[in-house]
């Protein structure tokens, strides 16, 4: 599940996920809670993402609040050009611990890399937050594609470990009804 503050970059970071795209001028903001499938093969195991996106303004965090409890994983995005939105994510932490069960996987995603001439936030500021709370972290860029597709089979690999049952045919196979080098894991998770 996607969350953050709104015009961070969520939704696009799921359309360039699904469907290899930017929304360049043509964006609506989430309403509410939307979502995508895509189906992703890591480590010789297919795992099912069901990537929901969530409205990233106050009047919908009832709505978001709700389905926490059902995620396997969060992406906590914020957009490395806007201070605030980096501000706010210790609220939305707070959010999680409240309403996520405690299993759940936290990623924390600097997203908007391709905007560094006007960068709010430092690389080290996320990574050191991450580190903090114990999630993981990267940077990613929607317009670009940058480590877009790393962050997601990064958290599919991460489920795949802690969801290890086989199907049929002997491989993983995940379905996940809500949910590089770059990478920067806290020092409880490895990296494979």
């Amino acid at each position: 599940m996607l969350i953050g503050d709104s015009c961070c970059g969520k939704t696009c970071l799921l359309i360039r996920f699904k469907d290899g795209a930017f929304l360049n001028n043509n964006f609506i903001s989430t309403v509410g809670i939307d979502y995508r499938n895509k189906l992703v093969e890591v480590d010789n195991a297919k795992v099912k993402l069901q990537i929901w996106d969530t409205a990233g303004q106050e009047r919908f965090r009832s709505v978001t609040n709700a389905y926490y409890r059902d995620a396997d994983a969060l992406l906590l995005v914020y957009d490395i050009s806007n201070r605030t939105s980096f501000d706010n994510i210790r609220n939305w932490l707070a959010q999680i611990k409240e309403y996520a069960k405690e299993t759940v996987l936290v990623t924390l995603i600097g997203n908007k890399m391709d905007l560094h001439h006007n960068r709010k936030v430092t690389h080290e500021e996320g990574k050191k937050l991450a580190e903090a709370y114990n999630i993981a972290f990267i940077e990613t860029s929607a317009k670009t594609g940058q480590n877009v597709n790393e962050a997601f089979r990064e958290i599919a690999r991460r489920l795949i470990r802690v969801y290890s049952g086989a199907g049929d045919d002997g491989k993983a196979v995940i379905d996940l009804a809500t949910s590089s080098s770059s990478w920067n894991l806290a020092p409880c998770c490895t990296q494979s």
